[in-house]
């Protein structure tokens, strides 16, 4: 009989006792990395992983911090808050040893929405270009303004870290710092670009940018849970995801009747009719967003945050939800940040031929209430938009007015940054007069008389008035409007305006109710 040797198991399992166990090397998330810009005078905070237990140091110029992972591996330190500068490295050494090189520190900016703020400065191909894209990009060398891209991604819970390779991610984009070359500004956002373009020019000191956009998206997902259950009043956005998701389980046979549609057409040498857009689900999942591309970025520390959004929110569904989730959100932001009350600027939707429905005025006076809120500044485009395509090709504009607004709000810059914004009206004998803030030095009606002011009764009932401006404030009326109560401006998809401060920034739309009209 032959005995068979038993000694691989026995090897095995001597091996398994003897061998020293493998350290796993020490990392760092993806939004630490060479080329990257930290936030000037605050402390800089670097975080890992690393075996349990294990000692790590950071070192930075003359100072180092040292620490050990904790019982799940995870290490944090801050380094002492520094002026604007670099190039810097920094060292983290443990087991293994990671060099950051080429850092700057300066101003951190989070670019954040949908698609007008993802638009990238080449554009979107054969649907939307920007202005002069070809030379914006041949001229984007600016070595001081660094950019980092996010990958789509959404997620049930809040993640820690980028993933690296979002199943999204668009093969034109990095995710990892680099400097502002041609070659990287093409892909990330062309209104971040623009933004922080005209930041580095004013302010000198490196500007980083990070590009976390996903179109066709509403704000409830940008929203933690957190942010969204502290608002009873928000739990609509619940029944609308399960409403969508309804809809989501009876595509397959919506998508194949339109496949077989096409197939038609086709056999028949005519074109197939277009379909309606679909969104990704996951991408309008309450909090998806938030939880895995803005959590991830929670630690580290930011200047502040430009967003574009709100055209997914202009439905008649989520339309009258927007006066509650848009200010959740900025406040969401703020908290899980624990920065304050940072900046907060913010795009009001354009002019857009959206349909019949006139919801599009409801997400932009929503916005214009949001300014209630301390430290906030918004940009209207109600005069730069495309009526014709929701993604219009201005993007210069829009940088520029926000970056108007960082300079005034945040760096202390004396100029005029906002439009004329209605402060309130009066009853007069003639009519009504309407008060505007950032109207001090006049008004101007562009291109003649003024328009697109309409007055209504105790009923509501609005009929178009006649506007003049006197001085700061604009004398509205019209005769069959004995006792007019309400003024309201530009209130459509794509309204014909015309009012604008002496500084050439166009008046935002309104409506004086106390409370904004559902659809």
């Amino acid at each position: 009989m032959i005995i068979r040797p038993i000694l691989p198991a026995v090897v095995l399992a001597v091996l398994s006792v003897a061998a020293p166990l493998a350290k796993a090397e020490v990392r760092l998330p993806q939004i630490l990395d060479s080329h990257m810009v930290v936030q000037r005078d605050r402390p800089i905070h670097i975080w890992g992983w690393s075996d349990p237990g294990e000692n790590v140091s950071v070192v930075f110029e003359n100072a180092t911090r040292t620490t050990a992972g904790d019982e799940l591996g995870r290490w944090s330190v801050y380094l002492p808050p520094q002026p604007a500068g670099g190039p810097f490295r920094i060292t983290i050494s443990a087991s293994n040893r990671i060099v950051l090189d080429d850092v700057l520190i300066g101003d951190v900016w989070f670019a954040s929405g949908q698609s007008n703020m993802e638009m990238p400065l080449r554009g979107f191909p054969s649907s939307a270009s920007v202005n002069n894209s070809a030379d914006e990009i041949a001229h984007a060398n600016h070595p001081d303004i660094r950019l980092l891209h996010i990958g789509r991604k959404a997620s049930s819970f809040p993640l820690k870290d980028y993933v690296p390779e979002g199943r999204h991610q668009d093969p034109g984009t990095s995710q990892s710092w680099t400097a502002c070359t041609p070659e990287a500004a093409a892909g990330f956002s062309a209104v971040a670009y623009f933004f922080g373009r005209d930041l580095a020019s004013k302010e000198h000191v490196p500007i980083g940018l990070i590009d976390s956009t996903w179109g066709g998206t509403p704000a409830e997902a940008w929203t933690s849970l957190d942010g969204l259950a502290a608002d009873p009043g928000l739990m609509p956005v619940f029944a609308a995801r399960a409403h969508m998701m309804d809809e989501q389980a009876e595509l397959p046979l919506l998508i194949e009747s339109e496949n077989r549609a096409d197939a038609a057409a086709r056999s028949a040498n005519r074109t197939p009719e277009k379909h309606p857009w679909r969104p990704d689900p996951d991408s309008w999942a309450p909090a998806w967003l938030f939880n895995g591309m803005v959590a991830p970025a929670l630690d580290f520390p930011i200047k502040g945050v430009i967003w574009y959004q709100g055209e997914s929110n202009a439905d008649p569904e989520r339309a009258p939800l927007y006066e509650r989730v848009f200010p959740a959100l900025i406040t969401d932001w703020r908290t899980h940040w624990q920065e304050g009350n940072f900046p907060f600027l913010f795009v009001q939707i354009a002019n857009f031929n959206a349909g019949k429905e006139q919801t599009w005025p409801i997400v932009r006076e929503a916005q214009r209430r949001a300014l209630s809120l301390a430290n906030t500044a918004m940009a209207v485009t109600i005069d730069i938009g495309n009526p014709d395509n929701v993604h219009p090709s201005d993007k210069q504009t829009v940088g520029a007015r926000l970056a108007l607004a960082a300079r005034a709000r945040t760096y202390g810059e004396d100029i005029e940054y906002s439009g004329p914004l209605f402060r309130q009206a009066s009853a007069e004998p003639a009519g009504l007069r309407v008060w505007f803030d950032h109207a001090a030095k006049g008004l101007v009606a562009k291109g003649g008389a003024l328009e697109g002011f309409e007055i209504a009764g105790d009923d509501c009932h609005f009929i178009a008035a006649t506007a003049t401006i006197d001085g700061a404030s604009v004398l509205v009326a019209n005769a069959q409007v004995a006792h007019p109560k309400y003024v309201r401006y530009g209130w459509s998809n794509a309204p014909v305006v015309n009012l604008y401060n002496s500084a050439g920034l166009p008046a935002s739309p309104f409506t004086s109710e106390e409370t904004i009209p559902a659809y």
